[in-house]
């Protein structure tokens, strides 16, 4: 995902806009998508400011609502394996994620999954 454009530029093509510069004429002004212009004084007009909004994932997700399951799980039978804490999971709450998805959430966790062998 790209970095949102900085502050100064959508300020100067929501002033063009308000001086009575056409949508166009503003964005071929300031070399940028007619969209951008658009979204600009939709956004000044509908919140009253022009910060970008946050990127990335804002922490929601399928399992948001069973870590504390999990992490309970594990600590419970360390040895459980990701695949088998994957098939509870779809079986008792429904949440059915790929196994590479409880990997993540383990390590979120601090929980270490790597199996050890015993010593002799």
């Amino acid at each position: 995902m790209g970095k949102p454009h900085p502050v100064e530029l959508r300020e100067r093509a929501v002033s063009l806009v308000e001086q009575g510069n056409t949508h166009t004429e503003t964005a071929r002004r300031l070399c940028v998508s007619i969209k951008f212009v658009n979204d600009m004084v939709r956004l000044r007009r509908e919140t009253g400011s022009l910060a970008p909004k946050r990127q990335g994932n804002p922490g929601r997700g399928k399992l948001t609502g069973v870590t504390d399951w999990v992490q309970n799980r594990i600590t419970a039978q360390p040895d459980l394996t990701i695949d088998e804490v994957a098939a509870e999971l779809a079986a008792e709450h429904g949440v059915k994620v790929h196994r590479s998805s409880v990997g993540r959430l383990l390590l979120r966790l601090g929980l270490s999954h790597k199996k050890r062998l015993a010593s002799a």
